[in-house]
């Protein structure tokens, strides 16, 4: 089997206005991803997804270049089975010979940012590719079916004090047993978080998990006051309290709660997750496979976590293809325990593939098709695509 075509493409769907909600990021009119298809010799096509931003905004006309036209050629030839070659290769760039002779990293010098990002969707394109070559889930791949069903919360929350409340009830009322808000600076103070976030708890009752995602918008004391105020409600975790970039400020964060501390969607390699976790700050990694080194080094993030005892929840704020990505490593990796569901308006999970997420009493099951268990409505991908670059 080779390569023969590596396609991406700027998706951008339109959210209508009613349904649009607003956060830290601004007002989230439209959903955007970048989608990586790969072709071969065989007639099999692997899809992935790569993504520029953690969030649905951002402009992919940069990334859909850099894979159309700096790492696509790179791979065009080449068996797709060899994926930690391609993922290698791609990584150290001029140098990948060295790294194959040596047995260590010669990365280029833009190894992070849009490159990982790059990496990352085309190396979910290629593990989706052996599924289907293998005729097996991509699971069977990882290590075969540790759990037959993963738990899925329900990420969302952005209504005010007085209707947060009603709000995240829907998810629970949708089958979630557990729910994610977001708090921080988009909240007119730390108190008004902390009232939010009660109101939550006083709706859902005691049984049913809360998280809170502070988007990195807080100040070490603001974290830490928030912490203080919402400590007797028995949150799940307290994700991102401080800027991604002060690892020592999270640090303390951590150390001043008994609060889990959740963090790593916009880091990216098992290097990045290295230095959070040697800084003691953080107990539950998030790792984004499309943004973080795709299935390959997501893997290997996870072998990180659980070598420290810590858990993984990776970051799926995407399309259909990120969270049937996180879900077969979740089905296939201990450490994995649970999975994270869009519930702000997406017609990337919703309409982009001919299959239904299967949500059922708040656990999505293992996928049974090969590969990624994805098909692209193709009229839908043209509808979307953002002219000139398709």
């Amino acid at each position: 089997m080779k390569i023969t075509a590596v396609r991406a493409s700027w998706l951008r769907a339109t959210i209508p206005a009613e349904r649009a909600h607003v956060s830290d990021f601004g007002r989230n009119d439209s959903f955007n991803t970048g989608l990586v298809e790969i072709e071969t010799d065989t007639g099999l096509v692997g899809i992935g997804e790569a993504k520029v931003s953690v969030g649905n905004l951002g402009n992919y006309a940069a990334l859909v270049t850099l894979i159309r036209e700096d790492m696509g050629p790179l791979l065009v030839g080449r068996d797709p089975r060899d994926i930690s070659a391609a993922w290698e290769l791609l990584y150290n760039g001029s140098r990948a010979h060295y790294a194959v002779r040596e047995g260590r990293t010669f990365p280029t010098v833009g190894r992070r940012g849009l490159a990982m990002s790059a990496i990352s969707g085309i190396d979910i394109a290629l593990w989706d590719l052996l599924g289907q070559a293998l005729e097996v889930p991509v699971w069977r791949l990882l290590g075969g079916r540790y759990r037959e069903r993963v738990p899925a919360y329900a990420s969302g929350g952005w209504a005010p004090v007085g209707g947060i409340g009603a709000q995240m009830a829907q998810y629970v009322e949708r089958g979630h047993r557990a729910v994610k808000l977001r708090v921080g600076l988009q909240d007119r103070s730390v108190s008004d978080s902390a009232a939010r976030v009660r109101e939550v708890r006083d709706t859902l009752g005691p049984d049913i998990g809360i998280m809170v995602d502070a988007h990195g918008t807080w100040s070490v004391r603001e974290a830490q006051r928030f912490a203080r105020k919402v400590e007797d409600l028995d949150l799940a975790w307290l994700e991102e309290p401080v800027s991604p970039e002060n690892i020592k400020g999270q640090a303390e964060v951590r150390a001043a709660t008994d609060i889990p501390i959740a963090a790593g969607e916009s880091e990216q390699t098992r290097f990045g997750f290295r230095d959070l976790i040697a800084a003691g700050a953080v107990d539950i990694c998030q790792p984004d496979p499309a943004i973080a080194g795709g299935l390959t080094e997501t893997e290997r993030i996870c072998a990180l976590a659980a070598a420290h005892g810590l858990t993984v929840a990776p970051h799926l704020w995407g399309s259909v293809i990120l969270f049937a990505t996180g879900l077969h490593l979740a089905i296939a990796t201990p450490c994995v325990t649970l999975v994270e569901f869009s519930r702000g308006h997406n017609p990337l999970l919703s309409d982009l593939v001919e299959e239904d997420v299967d949500l059922q009493d708040g656990y999505v099951l293992a996928p049974t098709r090969p590969g990624l268990g994805l098909t692209l409505r193709r009229d839908v991908v043209k509808q979307i695509t953002v002219p000139g670059y398709a």
